[in-house]
């Protein structure tokens, strides 16, 4: 059966650089949508080779793909074409045309910050009011030893009274480093002092130092996702990891990763994905990769993609099954595929900004 002026309802799905939604205003101020992308090109191919007349029905936001695919079976709509990648699930529901795209899956993450040298980074394992308190307190132990010692002690009797604290302060400071001063204290009270300095001095660098460690320990435990494997071996937690619902990710993740179990952090759309990773609220995600290519290089240049592609399929039109037009749109299918009309396509949808 031929397609030639057939009316068909059109289901089609956001999803940049594929199917572009855009608002435009004409000279009346009335406010309209513009479909630009891939799949527009290619339903517009089809009304001139075929002869069909689309009405384009655009998917609500809030819908998945998996929903997408249940109005063709539902009769909501007639066929559905957007980048929906052929499974064994929904071949029980659906039937689908030749191929009109490759697709694999991708992982997603935020970009690794680059390293940067940080001169004071010596002094982050402690705050700076307690930095501020530790030198109050040499200021303050350096007064006093100067009060209790100048009168007895030799090497501080014979000088001025700033040349008296400035030995003090040095006193006081290279007892708390644990350097060594160049006199000792020569009175009771002097000796008790110092050895309140001693303790303190213990209690700092046993502070200091278990607290560099935990820094250090923190910055190496932000690890690097380099491929599907790191999820398959549990490298990152499932409520790290974020899946859309009723997409292909998911059912790559229940069958590979999870068993069956639905632990990972659910998504709705592909905004949801993007505004997550970028929240810190999941680590990684999965995306188609000419998705993934076309976002990561003109829309969110702070997310970037790792590792290789996975889970290879194809991107179909969806019909009825057993479709009365079935062969005629293969048919215009295969021809378009032949021509590398298809191919070129794809590759023009991809430099739309």
């Amino acid at each position: 059966a031929s397609l030639k002026g057939i009316t068909l309802r059109v289901g089609i799905i956001q999803s940049v650089p594929f199917t572009i939604v855009q608002k435009t205003t004409d000279s009346n101020g009335q406010t309209t949508l513009e479909y630009i992308g891939f799949i527009l090109d290619l339903i517009e191919r089809l009304k001139t080779d075929i002869g069909i007349n689309p009405i384009l029905q655009l998917a609500p936001a809030n819908q998945t793909y998996d929903q997408l695919i249940e109005t063709v079976s539902n009769g909501i709509n007639d066929i559905v074409i957007g980048d929906i990648t052929v499974n064994s699930k929904r071949r029980k529901l659906v039937g689908f045309s030749n191929a009109i795209s490759e697709t694999s899956l991708r992982l997603i993450i935020r970009n690794t910050p680059d390293a940067n040298v940080d001169l004071f980074g010596c002094s982050k394992p402690f705050t700076v009011k307690l930095w501020i308190l530790i030198l109050a307190t040499c200021i303050a132990s350096g007064i006093l030893m100067c009060i209790i010692e100048r009168k007895d002690n030799e090497n501080l009797t014979d000088r001025s009274v700033s040349s008296q604290l400035a030995l003090s302060m040095w006193y006081t400071f290279a007892n708390m480093v644990g350097y060594g001063a160049d006199f000792s204290a020569s009175n009771a009270a002097g000796r008790l002092l110092t050895s309140g300095l001693y303790i303190l001095s213990l209690i700092i660098v046993a502070s200091y130092t278990a607290n560099l460690a935990s820094d250090l320990t923190l910055a190496k435990s932000q690890f690097v996702i380099s491929g599907i494997d790191d999820l398959k071996s549990g490298k990152v937690p499932p409520s790290r990891i974020g899946v859309r619902v009723g997409t292909v990710g998911e059912a790559y993740y229940l069958s590979h990763i999870s068993g069956g179990n639905k632990n990972f952090y659910p998504l709705t759309t592909r905004q949801n994905l993007y505004d997550n990773l970028l929240a810190g609220n999941i680590d990684v995600s999965f995306i188609d990769e000419a998705v993934g290519i076309y976002v990561t290089n003109n829309v969110y240049c702070n997310l970037t993609l790792v590792g290789d592609s996975f889970d290879t399929g194809n991107f179909a039109i969806v019909t009825p099954k057993n479709w009365l037009y079935a062969q005629d749109l293969d048919v215009t299918l295969l021809l378009l595929k032949e021509t590398g009309y298809i191919d070129d396509l794809r590759q023009n949808s991809m430099r739309h900004k």
